[in-house]
């Protein structure tokens, strides 16, 4: 474990987030807010006042949280190509409207979520879906994806070269990022790509909006601290916006990412973007990533307080305890509530070089449940059916 206290951090100046994502999604059949759960147990466990878990393990159907972006992203990218963004009452409206476009092919790059959620959202709208994958991906991550009929092709490399092929499909010589039948919906960005990837973060406000609705519906006190897992930095972005203001005035900004991809942590340190070349073996997939999303790192340097790398096994004691409260988290999902179990072990100072101690609230951002079945297995010990709130 390693922590970067960032004591020059600032107020995030960024725009307020918009609520035009969430209206969209609460189109969709299927939306419900997901849950804000207390965890007692777990915040003796790790020396907190309250521990609270924002479970993203089912947004319509799929276990993590990845298709509030890519809805939101796919829905402004093709309104784009449409030329203007279309009237519409109900999403079979919007399907309709978007009807003449079903020629493209929406392609990207993905540890898992995000490739699976580009694949449902290119359902949702009628078109193809064209998914690049790391070597190593588990069978399970690539059958989810194939089962939105999707074509999935794992390369030989690691998820920043699937990132630059999956871009070469659409560009080629021209060095576009999209191409007259096909796009490129990537949460991270590159010179010359940078619309798509900030409309992703734009769709992720909808977990934040629900976050205050049911901190003031559930009579939760505000929150002290946020923990929030960073690959490419979409979903911190995100968070970022929505709580642009670090204690004292607000939470304690937290980033979390697995030692063996601390993009975030390197760059830190060094005061500008460092790739962490791979192999990325955390079994923490979905943050497998060695370079920051371009648009993510300047507000990330300046407003995040704290940075966390954790080790695997305590993103596997955190799906352990979550499961002994009731909780499916896959590995990704479970490394916020890591964080607080590698600084508990590490003692008080760690809490404190977090911006946190016994008194505090935290809120964990739970990005996904059990996306790898056998694996959720072995680390817990249960199959994750069998897990249940009680």
């Amino acid at each position: 474990m390693q922590i970067f206290r960032n004591d020059g951090a600032t107020a995030n100046a960024r725009p307020r987030p918009s609520a035009a994502p969430l209206a969209l999604h609460q189109m969709i059949d299927g939306y419900e807010p997901t849950p804000l759960i207390t965890v007692p147990d777990i915040a003796a466990r790790v020396g907190v006042r309250e521990v609270l878990i924002k479970h993203e393990a089912q947004r319509f159907g799929l276990p993590a949280f990845k298709i509030i972006g890519a809805s939101w992203a796919t829905y402004r990218a093709l309104s784009k190509r449409l030329g203007h963004t279309p009237e519409f009452t109900d999403f079979d409206g919007l399907r309709a409207a978007f009807a003449p476009l079903a020629h493209l092919t929406l392609t990207t790059a993905t540890d898992g979520n995000h490739g699976r959620a580009v694949a449902r959202a290119a359902r949702w709208f009628g078109l193809g879906a064209d998914i690049y994958m790391p070597a190593g991906t588990a069978a399970a991550r690539v059958a989810a994806i194939e089962s939105e009929g999707a074509t999935v092709t794992v390369i030989d490399g690691d998820y920043d070269l699937a990132v630059e092929i999956a871009a070469g499909t659409a560009s080629g010589a021209s060095a576009r990022p999209d191409s007259d039948d096909r796009i490129v919906v990537s949460d991270t960005s590159w010179p010359g790509y940078t619309e798509i990837p900030a409309w992703i973060t734009e769709g992720y406000e909808t977990i934040f909006a629900e976050i205050d609705d049911q901190l003031a519906a559930q009579h939760f006190a505000p929150i002290d601290g946020f923990i929030v897992p960073v690959g490419v930095g979409a979903l911190a972005l995100a968070a970022l916006d929505h709580w642009p203001l670090g204690r004292p005035g607000g939470p304690s900004r937290i980033a979390v990412e697995p030692t063996a991809a601390d993009c975030l942590y390197r760059s830190m340190e060094a005061g500008e973007p460092v790739t962490v070349p791979g192999p990325h073996d955390s079994i923490m997939a979905g943050m497998n990533c060695g370079t920051l999303s371009m648009i993510a790192w300047p507000t990330m340097r300046d407003c995040v307080d704290a940075c966390i790398t954790i080790e695997n096994e305590h993103a596997a004691e955190a799906m352990r305890l979550l499961a002994d409260a009731g909780i499916v988290a896959g590995e990704t999902g479970a490394a916020s509530l890591g964080a607080l179990v590698a600084a508990a072990e590490a003692g008080p100072s760690a809490l404190e070089a977090l911006g946190l101690d016994a008194t505090s609230s935290v809120l964990c951002i739970c990005t996904e449940g059990a996306t790898d079945p056998v694996n959720y297995r072995q680390i817990v010990g249960r199959d994750p059916a069998s897990v249940t709130l009680p």
